[in-house]
């Protein structure tokens, strides 16, 4: 090929000693604006969340990379806290792409009652791209515990991002300048006992959550469609050698 585009960093490690090898990310895949009538209230009640509760919020298909159960091991260690943290699932089916999706759905729920959890746990099931950006946009924090590291690959990622969430997530797994601690997301090794401390920190700080929301919304920006389709017409000019 005269040009590669890799789409993440993984990708590009092994691909970088072609001869115009280039980054260029994949954007998010949900990308409704929100109602002129959206009312956070609304649906954190949806999620069982009171005016006092702190809701996380988990999105995805259940699999084992995404780390679910780690995120519900924290939930169970905040509560025992005294923390007033609820957690919603959204999406939370198995998807038909990986068939071992069914049997840690089934780890899942036998966690969720040997904790006591149920009480605090929203699933939606499978919803719109509306409802989604609205459950998003209603949560104080996003988890996305992913085992192997916070990567341009994660598409639940790059939609937490697109609605300026405070997201919390694992440590990439190569290097990932675009991603900053403490600006733009918090970034922890992928264990619930260091879930947990971040969360509590969010939990404590209105102005730490107030920051990852800031730099969520700017960091978006490199992911938008539009940027995207300019980055792959300058890779073509420059493999072709004519302007498009």
């Amino acid at each position: 090929s005269d040009g590669v585009i890799a789409t993440n960093h993984e990708d590009l490690q092994r691909l970088k000693h072609l001869p115009n090898a280039a980054l260029i990310p994949i954007g998010s895949n949900i990308l409704q604006p929100l109602p002129a009538d959206f009312d956070p209230r609304m649906w954190r009640q949806r999620a069982g969340a009171g005016a006092g509760d702190f809701l996380l919020a988990f999105f995805g298909l259940v699999n084992r990379s995404k780390g679910l159960d780690l995120a519900l091991e924290a939930l169970a260690r905040l509560r025992a806290d005294g923390c007033s943290v609820r957690l919603v699932i959204i999406g939370g089916e198995t998807g038909s792409s990986d068939p071992t999706n069914t049997a840690y759905q089934q780890e899942i729920r036998q966690q969720i009652e040997r904790l006591d959890l149920p009480e605090y746990i929203h699933t939606t099931g499978f919803v719109d791209e509306t409802t989604v950006a609205q459950y998003l946009t209603a949560s104080d924090a996003v988890v996305l515990p992913f085992r192997d590291g916070a990567s341009y690959r994660r598409g639940s990622l790059m939609a937490a991002l697109q609605y300026g969430c405070a997201v919390v997530t694992t440590q990439p797994g190569v290097a990932i300048p675009a991603f900053v601690d403490g600006d733009n997301m918090l970034l922890v090794p992928p264990d619930a006992a260091a879930l947990t401390d971040a969360v509590q920190r969010l939990y404590h700080s209105p102005a730490l959550r107030s920051q990852l929301k800031i730099g969520a919304k700017h960091l978006a920006a490199r992911f938008e469609w539009t940027q995207i389709a300019r980055d792959t017409i300058s890779l073509l000019e420059r493999i072709s050698g004519v302007p498009a």
